[in-house]
């Protein structure tokens, strides 16, 4: 294991889409119609649906009608506490609009809308256990509902449950009638492509395909299945087939930038990550990318920019926060307050991933670029040191640094010197330290022209497949119908 704050960016450029495993996590809608929507788009059979928040990757698709409302909208009948729940939701008081549609439920058990909102709720409010409960009284009542279907399944690829994810797509398009419903599809596809099941993923795509010659969504699952094979040409094709009826789409670009990398075309990659961000500016995936480009060209004021502004978008990005450790520490030589906020970004990491070996041994680092820190980091260097994967030389090297701070903070802090270097404790050595655009110098302006920044990814990059991508099946993004 290195211990220096050096990354693969080769794997670690995520891309193409909305949640961890597959994109970033989109935020939750309600049903709003009598007709349930995919995602964020308008559906030919019912009204335009308006997003709480959007990250749309798939085509909508109608489903079946729920309950019908009541002719006579009376006083405390479940049309009239939909609508006020509805209303509530729409205010930002998610715990009025929980009681509305408990009310619903509680006066129409069949109110499958009011029960899929429960569940929408329950995510927008941190409660993922009550949210899988809510999805799964609906799937329990139709199998097939494809809002429920779509959002249970992005929970289970989430949490790593990929065969659950699979079983659940599975078992809904095994109900008459749904046979071919593509968003569910499109969620199987990218699921097994996820599970590294990549014949599946294809010949699934391909079935959307033969009967929507023109889905993206599809095209961007055979795009991916591409890439994962090595076959950047075809991947290519194929996205840029996705392009040609959803030229609007910020995902696509991405992934595009995601092959152009692959294809050692840095300048080419950076156009599409700016892209994507252009056509979207609140895609976090695009702006996880751009930061990441930067930090391989060592421009890590730029880099911290573009991995606040994705964190900004996607705080639970656990990825996020680790890059942006990095882009601080990479300032710390000449601001050793850098340092500090390193360590307190990669303990945020940790908060999350107790043992993560990057972030145990980057804390140690960061935080032993000021006095302030030195206990801390006296701390952390030491259970970096403990890691079966640290090497013998990079203990050594922490055994020193320990040593080193321990004696410094025996006697009275010594006036700040006029530049601090990262390495002068005995720090390992960052490869090209000599930060090219550290100090506030912006990649942007630098590529293709820096002629010092490295021409290919670091040693060790495996070119293993992003985990955020276009495919990811992003929940049941639909409005809250006037009808329970």
């Amino acid at each position: 294991m290195k211990t220096t704050n050096s990354i693969d960016i080769s794997s670690q450029l995520k891309g193409m889409g909305t949640t961890q495993m597959n994109g970033f996590r989109t935020k939750r809608m309600l049903l709003a119609g009598a007709f349930a929507f995919a995602f964020t788009t308008a559906c030919a059979t019912g009204p335009r649906p308006t997003p709480v928040a959007m990250n749309a990757v798939e085509k909508p698709a109608a489903t079946v009608p729920t309950t019908p409302a009541p002719v006579v909208a009376e006083k405390g009948d479940a049309n009239n506490l939909f609508a006020e729940a509805l209303k509530a939701y729409e205010a930002g008081d998610l715990d009025t609009a929980r009681k509305g549609f408990e009310q619903v439920v509680a006066k129409e058990p069949q109110a499958l809308n009011a029960q899929f909102n429960l569940g929408v709720i329950a995510e927008k409010q941190g409660r993922p256990a009550d949210a899988r409960a809510a999805y799964e009284k609906v799937l329990f009542l139709n199998p097939a509902h494809t809002p429920s279907v779509m959002n249970l399944g992005l929970m289970h690829r989430h949490d790593g449950q990929l065969d659950e994810a699979i079983a659940l797509y599975t078992k809904a398009l095994q109900t008459p009638g749904h046979e071919h419903d593509e968003p569910v599809l499109n969620g199987l596809a990218a699921t097994y492509r996820l599970a590294g099941k990549l014949d599946e993923a294809e010949a699934t795509g391909r079935r959307v395909l033969a009967r929507s010659k023109d889905n993206p969504e599809a095209y961007k699952t055979l795009a991916l299945v591409a890439y994962d094979r090595g076959q950047y040409r075809l991947a290519e094709l194929l996205i840029i087939n996705a392009r040609k009826v959803a030229e609007k789409d910020p995902a696509i670009p991405n992934t595009l930038g995601m092959i152009y990398l692959k294809m050692d075309d840095r300048p080419r990659a950076l156009a599409q990550f700016q892209k994507a961000v252009s056509l979207d500016d609140n895609f976090a995936a695009g702006h996880l990318n751009l930061g990441a480009l930067a930090l391989a060209y060592r421009d890590y004021a730029g880099a911290e920019r573009s991995f606040t502004k994705a964190l900004s978008l996607d705080p639970e990005g656990v990825d996020g926060q680790l890059y942006l450790a990095y882009a601080l520490d990479g300032q710390k030589g000449l601001d050793p307050k850098k340092g500090l906020a390193a360590g307190e970004a990669f303990e945020k990491v940790l908060a999350r991933h107790s043992e993560q070996p990057e972030a145990v041994c980057g804390a140690g680092w960061a935080y032993a670029s000021d006095r302030v820190g030195f206990e801390k980091a006296i701390a952390f260097l030491d259970r970096c040191k403990e890691l079966g994967a640290t090497s013998a030389q990079d203990k050594q090297l922490i055994t020193a640094k320990v040593q080193g701070l321990q004696n410094m903070l025996k006697n009275p802090p010594a006036p700040a010197p006029a530049a601090a270097t990262a390495e002068a404790e005995g720090e390992p050595k960052k490869e090209g330290a000599a930060a090219t655009g550290g100090a506030g110098s912006s990649v942007m302006n630098q590529l293709p022209q820096d002629t010092s920044a490295p021409e290919q990814a670091p040693s060790g990059a495996t070119g293993e497949a992003p985990a955020s991508e276009a495919t990811e099946a992003a929940p049941a993004a639909t409005e809250p119908t006037r009808a329970p």
